[in-house]
Parts: structure tokens; sequence; C-alpha cells
């Protein structure tokens, strides 16, 4: 790849980044100069580079991760007002804070919102938005045998198939935070950094709760039972207790970081639609692979974005 100025290559990486990100799956057109960038960076990492960070850019996307990340340095959403023309804030309005020192007992003050939450649901809280979920998960297991028999008909998205394959997006999951906290502390951008570690917070948050629930349900993939094209019946006959289909957990996983880098980069446009196309498409991936069902990716997608939005930043 020939060398660009620095400035120009900032410059014109500022003003794309967001629909870079936004079609490099979607897009074929741009495999080439993407391939290109992944060749050059792992030209230039010396010998001593960490195995990790290796496999993170050893796709042409986790590479265009690690070069749009940068774009958002300096970018964080506006700073509140002076002391002086600010009120006092209270225990209510103050951000909670986050540190690799704080993160465990955040995750621990999460988990236990989250188990108590049937307690809001016993006070005649959140009723509207979980009867909404629970009814939209039902209406879709109801019509999850046709959805699916659909895409296991098909070969139209092979190519796409192979651009979100599991292996591809999970590493993509693993490296939007990387990238995020590597360039945040390298450029001391303080902001970065504690989105990177939300980002983490959230996904653990999630998983444990993905975990416990692939525990009970243990449902069978559409792959599992794609042979016998028989896609009823398909709850708690899985072998595999972690990591069943019953939700998604590429899709809870990618919308917790869609959601914390979407609102904690808010004010700028091209970021929320960045961050939840990425995740969409993620979701949509789980379909077309044969790994999940409609249902599996909605509720992912659901746990994901509410556990991120109210439980890991509910005071942001």
């Amino acid at each position: 790849m020939e060398e660009v100025d620095a400035a120009l290559f900032d410059t014109i990486c500022e003003q794309h980044a967001g629909a870079a990100a936004f079609s490099i799956k979607a897009v074929g057109c741009i495999r080439e100069p993407i391939w290109a960038i992944k060749t050059e960076i792992l030209a230039q990492m010396d010998a001593k580079s960490t195995p990790l960070l290796r496999r993170f850019i050893c796709t042409p996307a986790c590479a265009l991760v690690f070069l749009i990340v940068p774009c958002l340095h300096g970018q964080n959403n506006p700073s509140p007002p002076a002391a002086s023309d600010a009120p006092a804030p209270t225990a209510s309005s103050t951000a909670r804070d986050v540190s690799l020192r704080l993160l465990p007992i955040n995750i621990l003050h999460d988990q236990k919102n989250i188990w108590l939450f049937p307690g809001q649901l016993a006070k005649g809280r959140h009723w509207l938005p979980t009867v909404a979920v629970v009814a939209t998960t039902a209406g879709l297991i109801a019509a999850d045998p046709y959805v699916e028999s659909a895409f296991n008909r098909t070969t139209a998205f092979r190519g796409f198939d192979r651009a979100f394959s599991s292996k591809v997006t999970g590493d993509e999951i693993i490296a939007i935070p990387t990238a995020l906290y590597l360039f945040g502390l390298g450029s001391r951008d303080s902001y970065m950094q504690k989105t990177a570690l939300f980002a983490g917070e959230a996904i653990f948050d999630s998983e444990v709760i993905r975990e416990a629930m692939n525990s009970l349900t243990t449902r069978l993939s559409p792959s599992d039972v794609a042979s016998q094209k028989v896609y009823s019946d398909t709850f708690f006959r899985s072998r595999i207790h972690s990591g069943s289909s019953f939700p998604s957990a590429h899709t809870i996983a990618a919308m917790s970081i869609a959601t914390v880098v979407a609102r904690r980069y808010s004010k700028h446009r091209w970021v929320p639609w960045a961050a939840y196309g990425f995740a969409g498409a993620v979701g949509f991936s789980r379909l077309t692979l044969l790994a999940h069902f409609p249902s599996d990716v909605f509720l992912g997608g659901a746990l994901g974005y509410a556990i991120a939005r109210y439980g890991v930043l509910r005071d942001h």
C-alpha cells in the first residue's frame, strides 16, 4: 500500500469513517483496499506484538476497526456545564464512574439489579416494555419454524455469511472494546477508555444472563435440526447447556457494545448508525448461518440493549 501523508489520512478518516464502518460488510467493492490495509498493519507490527493483538486484525473488518477507532479521539460528548453555571449534582444525577478497579464492584451491583428485576415488576414498574418484549418473543417463537425453513432453502447469503461468519463476528466483538481501550490509553483519552470499560461491563453482565437462559432452555439451533427440516419442538432438547440457542450470544454481546458506544458518542450522527448497523448485521447473520432462530436473535438484542442502557449506563 502506498504511503499516505498522515494529516491527509486523518482528515479522510474523520470524514468517511461513519460510512465505511456502516457499509464495510454490506458493500463488497471495498474488500481489496481493506485487505491492503490489513497487510500493511501486519507488516508494520514488530516481533514483540502479542498474538492476541494480531488475531484481532486478522480480518479486514478488524483492521478497519483499529483504523476507525482513533477517529473518535477527542469526539466525546460535550462536557457538562462548568460548576459555577450548573446546579449542584444530586445522588440521582451524578453519573457512575468506571475504572479497572471499580469494574468488579460495578458488575456485582449490576447483577444485583438484574436478578432483582422481578421485584420491580411486583411493584408495578416497567410492565409495558416487559410485556412488549415477552409478547414479541412469543410471537417469533411461533413463527420460527416457518422463517428458518426459508433460510435453509436459500443460498442467496453465501457471500454475506463468509463476511459475517461466527469467527469473524466473534473477533470483531472482542476487537471493538479492545481497540477503544488501547487507543484511549495511548492517546490519554479517558473518555474513550471508560467507554471501553463500560462496553466490557455490559458484555459481562449480558453474558451472565445469556448463560443462565441457555442452561435453562437448552434449545437446539436451526443447524441441529436442518437435516430433518423439522424446526418445531426445539426447547429442552440440546445436550449442550452452555451455548445453546436461546438467546443468541453473538447478538446480545454485539448489541451491548453498540448501545454503549452509540450512547457515549451520541452527539456524532454517524456513530449510532454504525454501531447499531453492526449489531443488526451480526444478528441477521445468525439467521442466515442457521445458528439461531429469529426469537433467539430478537431476545438477545432486546436484552443486550436493556442491560447496557438501563443497567450499565443507567446514570448517564
